[in-house]
């Protein structure tokens, strides 16, 4: 039987642009930028959220309990026969009260933390560079911005790449204007509204607030005062290229995020950042 090559009628999934228009701050077009090899990456969304997990867990710190913790007592039993529980009780005291056991006031945990428990997810060098790839590609395809919930109604065109004077932007009126010029103003909106107080203890522990993400805005230097305006808006940051990671990339592991290319950080792409 002959094999029939079918790969001119198989439509790929995602299609990515491989020439963009470069944008000005003032919201016109300046210019057009071919875009790096990173973009054409198969988006990969189940290395995506493995690459994800890694980069969460490595925050956690092992914790455990003292061994001794609830055993510091001269508490034993009774014994039986005189219609008390067979638990370990202090002595000497009116009302022997129990101790040592778990269940019990005072007593020890059944199960505490181990400091051995493994919790970091692993990954390889290669893999979570593969995985920030395709995070990468992903901020390129429109149907996967909309798929995370951003609003993209009024931005100009998905991947978003404008001049390197939003890097010098050192005032938040200013970057808000921006925001409204370019049609990104709406997704912050989105997340302003959407702020909520935490339930549970974390209230109290530093923690009040749950805020999504909106716009990354990714920059060529890593000392551009955008990147500390970026703070005051709701959902917005901006990260230096060369520390770009799946965090930013893929908040809680779905990728797809809205992002603002400079066009210094495209030219820093170029250069083979991830490639290895």
């Amino acid at each position: 039987m002959v094999s029939q090559d079918l790969s001119p009628f198989i439509k790929p999934l995602y299609t990515v642009p491989t020439v963009v228009k470069v944008f000005g701050i003032d919201g016109n077009a300046i210019s057009e930028v071919t875009l790096p090899p990173q973009f054409l990456e198969p988006v990969r969304p189940d290395l995506v959220l493995r690459a994800y997990l890694s980069a969460i867990t490595a925050r956690l710190q092992p914790k455990g309990t003292d061994p001794m913790a609830g055993k510091r007592t001269t508490a034993i039993s009774f014994g039986i026969g005189l219609g008390l529980a067979r638990v370990p009780r202090v002595k000497g005291s009116l009302w022997p009260t129990a101790r040592f056991a778990p269940n019990v006031v005072k007593g020890r945990r059944a199960h505490p933390p181990k400091v051995e428990k493994i919790l970091r997810e692993r990954i390889n060098k290669k893999e979570r560079r593969k995985a920030i790839r395709s995070a990468i590609a992903a901020t390129a395809i429109k149907d996967l911005v909309i798929a995370r919930g951003h609003i993209v109604d009024r931005v100009p065109q998905i991947p978003l790449v404008v001049s390197n004077d939003v890097e010098r932007v050192g005032i938040t009126s200013d970057l808000r204007k921006i925001l409204i010029t370019l049609g990104l103003w709406d997704d912050v909106e989105r997340v302003a509204e959407g702020v909520r107080i935490r339930s549970g203890k974390g209230k109290m522990r530093g923690r009040r607030y749950k805020e999504g993400r909106s716009v990354l805005i990714v920059t060529s230097t890593i000392d551009a005062p955008v990147i500390k305006v970026a703070e005051n808006l709701p959902g917005v940051d901006a990260i230096y290229v060369r520390n770009l990671s799946v965090l930013h990339l893929a908040p809680g592991g779905v990728p797809g995020r809205l992002t603002l290319w400079t066009l210094g950080a495209i030219e820093e792409l170029r250069r083979g950042l991830f490639m290895g």
